[in-house]
């Protein structure tokens, strides 16, 4: 296989094995590289996401399924009546919370590549009685709905995963109606990474090694066609983060970590798809 095809074999193994520890009850981590709770320790990508009150309504294996580095759906200013669409839906937190916005008259699509997290998913969305969703099987470079469909695209710490992260950006905003929002939590680091971190494979898949970098996460949404982009640190991981999250990796963590410090943060990343047609021929949208 090629080093993608491997890349998402793998994440897609880790993934499937975090949907079946939250149904264990036993929450893993996916962004950072082993419990969430281990040595006493709370992961600090995964923890201290969302309010008690979000939680509280959601079944217990939607909140234990959740890895994501941000709370999307408290950020994007969802509205009633929109269509809403998660990359990387997961346990389906994020999509059951914007289902309780956009109301009955609204729709939320959750797509995930893992058949463990899509069953549980939906399971979740049994047990919530919500019936404003639909979770799709597909990648996130090859999104399974029609040209201008979406009002609002959501994401939680996946489109750092993707090898073709400019493949992710064109189906984007080949889905957003014209006026349509971007608005996704991921990890982007400020400056160069050491490339022994861009290598490791624990990394990729901890949401971490795949992080793009701030300016050029702009430049490649500003290519796809998207206007009014803006990146908005929400957590600056310190050295001492990152001896957690690369802990069992491999590396020389007193060596690396010094050199990352405050250079990864939890971001809201926001964009827009012009309303204008004619102000996107930039883009594929006009190939």
């Amino acid at each position: 296989m090629s080093d993608e095809q491997n890349l998402k074999a793998e994440i897609k193994t880790r993934y499937g094995q975090a949907a079946q520890q939250a149904k264990k009850q036993e929450r893993r981590s996916c962004c950072g590289t082993g419990t969430v709770l281990q040595g006493g320790k709370l992961d600090p990508i995964t923890s201290h996401l969302y309010a008690e009150q979000e939680t509280a309504v959601l079944p217990a294996e939607a909140v234990q399924a959740s890895l994501g580095c941000g709370n999307p759906t408290a950020l994007a200013q969802i509205t009633p009546g929109e269509t809403v669409l998660d990359l990387g839906s997961g346990g389906g937190i994020d999509v059951l919370l914007s289902a309780r916005q956009v109301g009955p008259t609204g729709k939320v699509y959750g797509l995930d590549m893992t058949d463990a997290m899509l069953e549980l998913a939906r399971a979740n969305q049994a047990e919530s009685g919500v019936q404003n969703v639909e979770f799709l099987k597909g990648d996130i470079e090859q999104i399974p709905l029609p040209d201008n469909s979406v009002d609002l695209i959501i994401s939680n710490c996946v489109i750092n995963l993707s090898p073709d992260k400019d493949r992710v950006l064109a189906e984007a905003f080949r889905v957003l109606k014209p006026g349509g929002r971007f608005a996704v939590s991921d990890i982007v680091c400020r400056g160069e990474m050491p490339l022994a971190v861009r290598r490791n494979l624990e990394l990729w898949a901890g949401c971490v090694a795949g992080a793009l970098e701030e300016r050029e996460y702009q430049a490649k949404l500003e290519r796809a066609g998207f206007d009014s982009v803006r990146i908005e640190p929400t957590r600056i991981y310190t050295a001492a983060d990152a001896r957690d999250l690369f802990e069992g990796t491999g590396l020389d963590l007193e060596t690396i970590a010094p050199l990352v410090d405050g250079k990864f943060i939890s971001a809201f990343v926001r964009a827009t798809k012009p309303a204008d047609p004619q102000s996107c021929c930039q883009s594929t949208c006009c190939s």
